[in-house]
């Protein structure tokens, strides 16, 4: 087993009190541009979201959509879905 040197960078992500992210904090959350997510959200493949004048997205909701589609062993079963 080989071992490399790894850098964990840590990112800022700022939430509101209610458990709200903006886009932008919410894009950074899922690991994804921002943009990434804005065309997510138009083609409905995205995470739950409300829009009140800006976009918002709840933490649970997140959290729901990264654990819905199960995790994976190869890049294979990508295509089987």
């Amino acid at each position: 087993m080989t071992l490399t040197n790894q850098t964990i960078t840590a990112i800022e992500i700022t939430m509101f009190p209610d458990g709200r992210f903006d886009a932008k904090n919410a894009a950074s959350y899922l690991g994804l541009k921002e943009k990434t997510l804005a065309m997510m959200r138009g083609n409905g493949s995205g995470p739950k979201f409300i829009k009140r004048g800006k976009i918002f997205y709840f933490k649970e909701d997140l959290d729901a959509w990264i654990n819905a589609t199960g995790r994976l062993t190869s890049t294979a079963q990508t295509n089987k879905r």
